[in-house]
Protein backbone atom coordinates (compact mmCIF):
# COMPACT_ATOMS: atom_id res chain seq x y z
CA UNK A 1 0.00 0.00 0.00
CA UNK A 2 2.56 2.26 0.82
CA UNK A 3 4.96 1.78 -2.11
CA UNK A 4 1.67 2.00 -4.50
CA UNK A 5 1.30 5.62 -3.28
CA UNK A 6 5.30 6.32 -3.58
CA UNK A 7 4.66 5.33 -7.23
CA UNK A 8 1.80 7.50 -7.80
CA UNK A 9 3.67 10.57 -6.42
CA UNK A 10 7.01 9.66 -8.54
CA UNK A 11 4.46 9.11 -11.95
CA UNK A 12 2.39 12.32 -10.91
CA UNK A 13 6.03 14.23 -10.77
CA UNK A 14 5.88 14.90 -7.35
CA UNK A 15 8.82 14.28 -5.30
CA UNK A 16 8.79 12.34 -2.44
CA UNK A 17 9.77 13.97 1.18
CA UNK A 18 13.48 13.88 1.95
CA UNK A 19 14.68 14.89 5.58
CA UNK A 20 17.67 16.66 4.74
CA UNK A 21 18.26 19.98 6.85
CA UNK A 22 18.82 23.10 5.14
CA UNK A 23 21.74 24.10 4.74
CA UNK A 24 23.12 27.36 6.37
CA UNK A 25 24.31 29.90 4.36
CA UNK A 26 26.35 33.79 5.04
CA UNK A 27 24.72 36.37 3.76
CA UNK A 28 26.91 37.71 0.68
CA UNK A 29 27.10 40.94 1.90
CA UNK A 30 28.84 40.46 5.31
CA UNK A 31 31.58 37.80 3.49
CA UNK A 32 32.39 40.89 1.57
CA UNK A 33 32.13 43.06 4.54
CA UNK A 34 34.84 40.66 6.30
CA UNK A 35 37.20 40.59 3.52
CA UNK A 36 37.28 44.29 2.97
CA UNK A 37 38.04 44.49 7.13
CA UNK A 38 40.93 41.93 7.07
CA UNK A 39 42.43 43.31 3.78
CA UNK A 40 42.11 47.32 5.59
CA UNK A 41 44.04 46.18 8.61
CA UNK A 42 46.76 43.66 6.85
CA UNK A 43 47.07 47.32 4.79
CA UNK A 44 47.31 49.69 8.15
CA UNK A 45 50.21 46.61 10.04
CA UNK A 46 51.99 46.91 6.60
CA UNK A 47 52.28 50.42 7.11
CA UNK A 48 53.02 51.04 10.24
CA UNK A 49 55.48 47.94 9.78
CA UNK A 50 57.10 50.26 6.77
CA UNK A 51 57.53 53.12 8.99
CA UNK A 52 58.55 51.34 12.41
CA UNK A 53 61.54 49.90 10.32
CA UNK A 54 62.21 53.43 7.75
CA UNK A 55 62.23 56.25 10.58
CA UNK A 56 65.09 54.90 12.44
CA UNK A 57 66.66 53.40 8.79
CA UNK A 58 66.10 56.79 7.74
CA UNK A 59 68.12 58.42 10.40
CA UNK A 60 70.81 56.24 10.37
CA UNK A 61 71.61 56.70 6.76
CA UNK A 62 71.30 60.55 7.41
CA UNK A 63 73.97 59.99 9.95
CA UNK A 64 76.09 58.10 8.02
CA UNK A 65 75.80 60.51 4.52
CA UNK A 66 76.46 63.53 6.83
CA UNK A 67 79.45 61.71 9.36
CA UNK A 68 80.28 58.87 7.34
CA UNK A 69 83.74 59.64 6.02
CA UNK A 70 85.57 58.73 9.62
CA UNK A 71 88.74 60.49 8.81
CA UNK A 72 90.18 60.70 12.33
CA UNK A 73 89.09 56.64 12.91
CA UNK A 74 90.91 55.72 9.24
CA UNK A 75 94.11 58.05 9.89
CA UNK A 76 94.52 56.42 13.18
CA UNK A 77 96.86 53.03 13.23
CA UNK A 78 94.87 50.29 14.57
CA UNK A 79 94.62 46.65 14.96
CA UNK A 80 93.86 43.86 12.54
CA UNK A 81 90.64 42.92 14.49
CA UNK A 82 89.24 46.65 14.52
CA UNK A 83 86.09 47.33 12.37
CA UNK A 84 86.33 48.89 9.68
CA UNK A 85 83.63 51.76 8.50
CA UNK A 86 81.97 50.31 5.71
CA UNK A 87 81.70 47.41 8.40
CA UNK A 88 80.55 49.76 11.54
CA UNK A 89 78.24 51.40 8.46
CA UNK A 90 76.62 48.38 7.52
CA UNK A 91 76.20 47.02 11.28
CA UNK A 92 74.99 50.55 11.74
CA UNK A 93 71.92 50.13 9.26
CA UNK A 94 71.47 46.44 10.49
CA UNK A 95 71.12 47.23 13.79
CA UNK A 96 68.58 49.75 13.27
CA UNK A 97 66.46 47.10 10.81
CA UNK A 98 66.52 45.06 13.65
CA UNK A 99 65.27 47.31 16.11
CA UNK A 100 62.57 48.68 14.32
CA UNK A 101 61.14 45.59 13.81
CA UNK A 102 61.47 44.67 17.14
CA UNK A 103 60.15 47.77 18.41
CA UNK A 104 56.98 47.22 15.66
CA UNK A 105 56.34 43.31 16.75
CA UNK A 106 56.18 44.82 20.73
CA UNK A 107 53.82 47.35 19.12
CA UNK A 108 51.95 45.19 17.66
CA UNK A 109 51.26 43.19 20.34
CA UNK A 110 49.50 45.23 22.47
CA UNK A 111 51.99 48.36 22.57
CA UNK A 112 54.15 50.01 24.49
CA UNK A 113 51.44 51.96 26.12
CA UNK A 114 50.65 48.94 28.31
CA UNK A 115 54.48 48.65 29.44
CA UNK A 116 54.33 52.18 31.12
CA UNK A 117 56.15 50.82 33.96
CA UNK A 118 58.69 49.29 32.34
CA UNK A 119 59.60 52.15 30.14
CA UNK A 120 60.48 50.35 27.05
CA UNK A 121 59.29 53.22 24.49
CA UNK A 122 61.73 55.64 26.48
CA UNK A 123 64.47 52.54 26.32
CA UNK A 124 63.81 52.61 22.37
CA UNK A 125 63.87 55.79 21.87
CA UNK A 126 67.08 56.60 23.64
CA UNK A 127 68.99 53.82 22.21
CA UNK A 128 68.43 54.98 19.12
CA UNK A 129 69.72 58.04 19.84
CA UNK A 130 73.00 56.70 21.53
CA UNK A 131 73.56 55.26 18.04
CA UNK A 132 72.88 58.01 16.14
CA UNK A 133 75.29 60.16 18.26
CA UNK A 134 78.42 57.92 18.79
CA UNK A 135 78.91 57.36 14.99
CA UNK A 136 80.43 61.23 14.77
CA UNK A 137 82.07 61.72 18.32
CA UNK A 138 84.16 58.58 17.58
CA UNK A 139 84.25 58.17 13.86
CA UNK A 140 84.41 62.11 12.82
CA UNK A 141 85.36 63.55 15.84
CA UNK A 142 87.94 61.09 17.19
CA UNK A 143 86.58 61.89 21.74
CA UNK A 144 87.08 58.18 22.17
CA UNK A 145 86.43 58.69 26.00
CA UNK A 146 82.66 60.07 25.60
CA UNK A 147 82.84 57.27 22.65
CA UNK A 148 83.13 54.66 25.43
CA UNK A 149 80.66 56.58 27.47
CA UNK A 150 77.98 56.13 25.11
CA UNK A 151 78.74 52.87 24.39
CA UNK A 152 78.03 51.51 27.83
CA UNK A 153 74.83 53.51 28.27
CA UNK A 154 73.87 52.20 24.64
CA UNK A 155 74.57 48.58 26.19
CA UNK A 156 72.66 49.21 29.26
CA UNK A 157 69.61 50.68 27.03
CA UNK A 158 69.17 48.31 24.71
CA UNK A 159 69.99 45.43 27.42
CA UNK A 160 66.75 47.39 29.28
CA UNK A 161 64.80 47.04 25.53
CA UNK A 162 65.41 42.95 25.85
CA UNK A 163 64.25 42.52 29.38
CA UNK A 164 61.06 44.76 28.61
CA UNK A 165 60.54 43.07 25.24
CA UNK A 166 60.62 39.45 26.27
CA UNK A 167 57.88 40.36 28.49
CA UNK A 168 55.44 41.08 25.07
CA UNK A 169 57.15 39.46 22.43
CA UNK A 170 59.90 36.49 22.55
CA UNK A 171 60.75 37.14 18.44
CA UNK A 172 61.37 40.67 19.70
CA UNK A 173 63.84 39.96 22.31
CA UNK A 174 65.73 37.50 19.83
CA UNK A 175 66.06 40.56 17.14
CA UNK A 176 67.63 42.26 20.44
CA UNK A 177 70.35 40.00 20.70
CA UNK A 178 72.51 40.72 17.60
CA UNK A 179 72.43 44.57 18.21
CA UNK A 180 73.51 43.82 22.00
CA UNK A 181 76.70 41.39 20.65
CA UNK A 182 77.46 44.64 18.36
CA UNK A 183 77.75 47.06 20.61
CA UNK A 184 79.10 44.84 23.00
CA UNK A 185 81.91 44.27 20.32
CA UNK A 186 81.74 48.74 20.15
CA UNK A 187 82.55 48.69 23.62
CA UNK A 188 85.56 46.68 23.70
CA UNK A 189 86.99 48.61 20.48
CA UNK A 190 86.21 51.77 22.25
CA UNK A 191 87.91 51.04 25.72
CA UNK A 192 90.90 49.89 23.82
CA UNK A 193 91.25 53.33 21.61
CA UNK A 194 90.72 54.94 25.17
CA UNK A 195 93.07 52.84 27.13
CA UNK A 196 96.40 52.68 24.27
CA UNK A 197 95.33 56.74 23.51
CA UNK A 198 95.50 55.49 19.55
Amino acid sequence: MASNTLQQRITNGEQPPLNIPPIPTKPISTTITKQGANRASAQRALRSLAIGIAVPFFLSMTTIFIFGSGTKYQAMSKPFWFPPVWLIHVSYLGSSILMGLAAWLVWADGGFHLQSKSNSLFFYIAQISLSIIWSPVVLVFGVAWMGLLLCLVHFGTLMACYMSFRNVNPFAKDLVKPCLAWVGYLTIVNSTLVSTGI
